[in-house]
């Protein structure tokens, strides 16, 4: 055997090695990640579980532990949810439309796209620093569901623009070339080519979006939401609070039977982001069937 071919053999044994030894130390990085994971929840349920009851979920919060109950922070959080796709879903949609269909390419295009992505990667707690600027001072809505909900709107702006444009751009050019040739407007391709067809990402995009708000507590104590009430707001002017920050108020208590109540919230919390997550997924699976290309 020559030296040269010799040479390429010991390489290419050591390329191999190499991939396999990335290949483990991958998979232990998984292993770890999951370990930790299961973990966690595992003492989440032992703790939270025997908490779990119809007082929890029906009952305000209380100083006896027996009677405390996180109803008025489950219809805060509803409401905030509510507001934010109000606000959120369609300015982000509609920016994302007009940002692939209607702008073309040019500096300005690619500075606000830079910004978008920028925006997206921007931690929870900036956003609500500058809720409590614009809308608890500025505008004057003090702490309410309003100001609360137009915070949260500013943080998943940006990931229901980048999930939607990304969906446009998934389909294909030849569907509007089509519509196009057979003489249809502009308009008329997006709203019944390119929208129906992009739809099941767009909707992933935007209930992932919604189930990451639903989770966020940093911007709400910025903006100077109540960690606990007891009652439930009946106006979009009405002091509130949220699931995250009524699990952060128990979890910090010093009685240790509050800290089984936070468990138990977390539980709840959980499984409501479980089903949005688990909705996302069948919308995907659902529509993306019907639409072929």
């Amino acid at each position: 055997m020559s030296r040269s071919a010799t040479g390429d053999s010991l390489s290419s044994g050591r390329s191999y090695l190499a991939s396999r030894v990335f290949g483990w130390v991958c998979a232990a990085a998984t292993a770890v990640c999951v370990l930790a994971l299961v973990g966690l929840i595992s003492t989440v349920v032992v703790h939270g579980a025997p908490w779990v009851s119809w007082t929890l979920l029906t009952q305000p919060t209380s100083l006896d532990p027996e009677k405390a109950g996180i109803y008025p922070a489950l219809v805060g959080s509803v409401w905030l949810i509510a507001i934010t796709a109000l606000f959120s879903i369609p300015t982000g949609v509609g920016a994302a439309i007009y940002l692939e269909e209607y702008a073309g390419a040019s500096w300005w295009r690619r500075s606000v796209q830079l910004n978008i992505s920028n925006l997206a990667g921007v931690p929870s707690i900036v956003y609500g620093i500058l809720g409590l600027g614009l809308f608890v001072r500025a505008m004057a809505l003090e702490r309410s569901v309003l100001a609360g909900a137009l915070t949260l709107s500013l943080v998943v702006l940006p990931i229901v623009i980048l999930a939607t444009q990304e969906a446009l751009r998934s389909v294909p050019s030849t569907i509007r070339q089509a519509s196009y040739a057979l003489g249809a407007t502009r308009w008329q391709t997006i709203s019944r080519q390119v929208l129906p067809a992009a739809l099941p990402g767009v909707m992933t995009g935007v209930i992932l979006a919604i189930a990451r708000a639903l989770g966020e507590a940093a911007p709400l104590v910025a903006v100077g939401a109540a960690v606990a009430v007891w009652h439930t707001p009946v106006s979009v002017l009405d002091e509130f609070s949220a699931l995250p920050l009524q699990i952060f108020t128990w979890a910090a208590d010093a009685q240790k039977e509050f800290h089984g109540l936070a468990s138990a919230a977390i539980l709840v919390l959980l499984t409501l982001l479980i089903a949005l997550n688990a909705g996302a997924v069948f919308v995907r699976a659902k529509w993306g069937r019907r639409i072929k290309w």
